[in-house]
């Protein structure tokens, strides 16, 4: 947990530098940020629900 927290934390810094510099960002906008987490909510999804399946079965 704490590499995600971290990088987070960078993100913002850097997002503040940005503005502070009257940059404009080179980030993607919001929708493919939406549209990547929704790739790697669908790509972990599946072991999680057969982990799942498995403790309901067994």
């Amino acid at each position: 947990m704490k590499p995600y927290i971290l990088s987070l934390a960078a993100g913002v810094v850097v997002g503040l530098l940005y503005n502070l510099a009257d940059v404009k960002s080179p980030a993607p906008p919001i929708v493919a940020l939406v549209g990547l987490l929704g790739m790697v909510t669908g790509e972990h999804a599946i072991p999680i629900v057969r982990s799942l399946l498995a403790h309901v079965t067994s």
